[in-house]
């Protein structure tokens, strides 16, 4: 058994429960001020403390886990859904002005960070996670595409697609019927660590202020709020830092579990 692959879907497993329950149950109000009890440390009755506000850590993670899990789950929707048929389609027509303008596209995009996307869309539509959404689902489309016209590139010199090719089928057709197919592997494994890298994302532009709102919590607004208070209330900082740390480990080491698991050279390689 692949022990990279049951322990990074064992750490994604638990936030992403936290973020399914905090839709029916949280254990105090995430957005509950209590000045009473601000900047207490984790105790029984508030195991991972309180923040300036008195508002209880561990719900506010719950809930931010639910953020952080719904941007970057769509985000890479975003990025698969638009990039692999580009990437498809520069493949099948590999060598022409179409392959060329979607390889020099995708150069433009990666040219601008995700948070430079996101400034430049905040600066028309406003912050919010759907900007932030938009921002990072756009900076995800390059990287599908050059995967999948990578990958594609090297199915269509072989002796199946000849034969499609023979039999009359279009270059779509065959792309989605033999090439997808054959490529979706990949997909799935990127996809993985893309999430991963989406999480990340997303707690950067939340602590820069360019994701997700108030009164919603996110992990990297969480981060932003506790940097002043590091040396009197370091758990504040550290709660959300070991979210964020072991929610993207996870995806991690989800992700090369996957990889070892679908690829064949890479298992007999590793045993």
């Amino acid at each position: 058994m692949n022990r990279n692959l049951i322990l990074g879907a064992a750490l994604t497993s638990v936030f992403l429960l936290a973020a399914l329950i905090s839709f029916v149950w949280t254990p105090y109000d995430y957005a509950g001020i209590d000045i009473a009890n601000k900047l207490h440390s984790p105790s029984l009755a508030h195991p991972m403390g309180t923040d300036h506000f008195g508002r209880d850590i561990l719900s506010m993670i719950m809930v931010g886990a639910r953020t952080s899990i719904a941007v970057a789950l769509v985000a890479v929707g975003i990025g698969m859904g638009a990039g692999v048929p580009l990437g498809l389609w520069a493949a099948a027509r590999r060598g022409s002005l179409v392959d060329e303008v979607i390889m020099r596209g995708n150069d433009l995009v990666f040219a601008f960070p995700a948070i430079v996307i996101a400034i430049l869309i905040t600066a028309v539509f406003g912050a919010g996670a759907i900007n932030a959404i938009i921002a990072i689902g756009i900076f995800n489309i390059p990287v599908f595409a050059r995967i999948t016209r990578g990958a594609a590139l090297s199915l269509w010199q072989r002796e199946f697609i000849m034969a499609a090719r023979v039999a009359g089928k279009s270059a779509a057709r065959i792309s989605f019927e033999h090439i997808l197919p054959n490529v979706a592997n990949l997909l799935i494994v990127q996809g993985t660590i893309q999430f991963s890298l989406g999480i990340l994302a997303e707690a950067g532009l939340s602590y820069v202020g360019l994701g997700a709102q108030p009164p919603v919590p996110s992990w990297g607004r969480m981060l932003a709020d506790a940097q002043t208070m590091v040396s009197i209330a370091p758990h504040m900082a550290l709660m959300p830092g070991f979210a964020i740390i072991l929610t993207v480990l996870g995806l991690n080491l989800m992700g090369d579990g996957l990889r070892d698991l679908l690829d064949p050279r890479l298992r007999v390689a590793r045993t």
